[in-house]
């Protein structure tokens, strides 16, 4: 992680402070002074303040079950933040592993730790996430087997990756993607010639979807972990 924010994670400095202190030579790696904020450390390096070993706090990870018109954002715009669901200490040391749009509801993963985000939203790793998706109009008969080849969406140059579809009802279907490109799941029923209506993301890897909307939790140690190894059979490869 940042140095930056590796002191602000071991203090209660605001980050100004945090700013103020590395530049002026305050800060310590491995028993030199760092200046760059930017220095990337790790949990083997010995990093101190004013000659005391800074500790970072523990990584936190949430669920949340997002409203209409809540913005995935860190702060206020045009709807309010989801952050303002939170009654939580420094939220702003938080931020959300895959975003949804404003008008998207469902499963949101909040945490601080980055390498656990990387894990699931990287291409790499192939994370799954399911949405159920409200039609305007029915459903075709061969769009489950198209979404399974790849499509082509406007303004991509190559085809999706493999989705899994399967129907509801004439005008509700389940979508799992292993990708996420802009609005995609929006331009997906587009290129087969319908329109979402509504979109509700339920399951990410392990995790389903578990509180009511506007609520949220801690996540347990097992479904943290889950997301250390995203391409075993519960977080990886659509089946």
């Amino acid at each position: 992680m940042r140095l930056d924010r590796f002191v602000s994670k071991s203090t209660e400095l605001t980050p100004q402070q945090v700013s103020d202190c590395i530049s002026q030579a305050t800060v310590w790696v491995n028993g030199v002074a760092v200046t760059d904020e930017a220095t990337q450390v790790h949990e083997n390096n010995l990093v101190q303040f004013n000659g005391q070993t800074l500790v970072p706090r523990p990584f936190r990870y949430l669920l949340l079950h997002k409203p209409q018109q809540t913005l995935c954002s860190n702060v206020d715009g045009v709807y309010p933040s989801v952050f303002s669901l939170l009654d939580i200490e420094r939220p702003s040391e938080l931020h959300i592993a895959g975003r949804l749009d404003a008008d998207t509801t469902g499963l949101v993963l909040i945490t601080d730790d980055g390498r656990w985000t990387f894990n699931i939203t990287s291409p790499k790793y192939a994370c799954y996430k399911t949405y159920r998706v409200h039609l305007a109009k029915p459903i075709k008969e061969d769009v489950a087997e198209r979404f399974a080849n790849g499509i082509l969406l406007q303004g991509e140059k190559g085809l999706t990756l493999p989705a899994r579809l399967e129907v509801l009802s004439a005008q509700q279907v389940l979508l799992t993607l292993t990708e996420g490109k802009f609005h995609q799941v929006k331009r997906m029923f587009a290129a087969v010639g319908n329109k979402v209506v509504a979109l509700h993301r339920q399951r990410i890897g392990a995790i389903e979807l578990d509180v009511h909307e506007g609520q949220w939790r801690y996540l347990t140690a097992e479904e943290i972990s889950s997301f250390y190894s995203v391409n075993s059979e519960d977080g990886g490869a659509l089946s």
